[in-house]
C-alpha cells in the first residue's frame, strides 16, 4: 500500500485524533488542514445502512446548493415558443435547435445541466444515448423535466448549484459542498441542504436508520469524521 506524502500526513496532524467532529468544527478543520495548490473541494461522504441491490433501497435526488459549488454551471435548455423566449430571458447558456441536436449527436456536451420541458422529450429521446452516459438527460426525478411555466425558476436554480445525490454500488452517496475557499457559514448551509435532501429521500426499504456514518474531506486532505446526530440535527426546513 503506497505511503501518502509529507504534506498529507502534515495535514492528517492538524486534524489530529480520529474523534468525531461537530460539523462546525469539522468544515472549520477542513479549511485549515487544506495543503494544495488550487482551491480544493470540500466533499460530504455518507455511509449508509441500505443495500443499493434492491430498487426501494436505492437513493437519488438533488439538492439546491444555496451558495452553489464554486464553478460556473452552464445550463442547455430543451424547449420551443414561449418556453424558449423565456429560456433565453432567465439566462439559458444554449437553447435547443437544429444545429445544436446535431452537435450532441457529434459528442458535444459542454453544459453541465439541461432542462427540458415535457413536451421536448419524444422529440430528444434520440439524444439519450450521448447524454445519458454522462449524466446529462433531462430527467424528472431530478427536477430537469420541468413545465414551460416554472423554466426560469429551474434555470435559476441550476446556476445556482444543484449536486445530484447518487448512492453507489457501495451503498455510499457522495457529494461536493463547494470549496476551501467558501466561507466556513457558506459551507455549513450547503451541507444542512444536502443533509435536508438526504433525510426527506430516506429510501422506504430501509427500516432502520439511513446513515452509518459520515465524513468531510478536501479533494487532497484526510477524512474526518462528523458526529451524527449533530449532522443529522442541521436539517433545513
Amino acid at each position: 500500500m503506497p505511503k501518502h506524502g509529507k504534506k498529507y500526513r502534515e495535514s492528517q496532524k492538524v486534524i489530529g485524533d480520529s474523534a468525531a467532529r461537530q460539523p462546525d468544527e469539522a468544515v472549520a478543520l477542513a479549511k485549515k488542514a487544506a495543503y494544495a495548490k488550487f482551491d480544493e473541494t470540500v466533499e460530504l461522504h455518507l455511509y449508509t445502512f441500505a443495500d443499493p441491490r434492491h430498487a426501494d433501497q436505492q437513493l437519488r435526488e438533488v439538492a439546491s446548493l444555496p451558495h452553489g459549488v464554486g464553478k460556473k454551471v452552464r445550463v442547455m435548455v430543451f424547449a420551443e415558443g414561449e418556453a424558449a423566449r423565456v429560456a433565453r430571458e432567465a439566462g439559458a447558456d444554449y437553447v435547443s435547435d437544429d444545429a445544436l441536436y446535431k452537435k450532441i449527436e457529434e459528442g458535444w456536451s459542454d453544459f453541465e445541466v439541461s432542462i427540458a420541458t415535457p413536451d421536448m422529450m419524444g422529440k430528444i429521446g434520440r439524444l439519450g444515448r450521448f447524454l445519458g452516459r454522462k449524466g446529462l438527460m433531462p430527467n424528472p426525478r431530478t427536477g430537469t423535466v420541468v413545465q414551460a411555466q416554472d423554466i426560469g425558476k429551474a434555470i435559476v436554480e441550476a446556476k445556482k448549484g444543484r449536486v445530484e445525490l447518487k448512492m453507489d454500488k457501495t451503498a455510499i452517496i457522495h457529494a461536493p459542498i463547494g470549496k476551501v475557499s467558501f466561507e466556513e457559514k457558506a459551507l455549513l448551509e450547503n451541507l444542512a441542504s444536502v443533509m435536508s435532501t438526504v433525510l426527506r429521500a430516506k429510501p422506504a426499504g430501509v427500516k432502520g436508520p439511513l446513515l452509518k456514518s459520515a465524513t468531510i474531506a478536501t479533494t487532497m486532505g484526510p477524512g474526518i469524521k462528523l458526529d451524527l446526530p449533530a449532522l443529522q440535527a442541521l436539517r433545513v426546513e
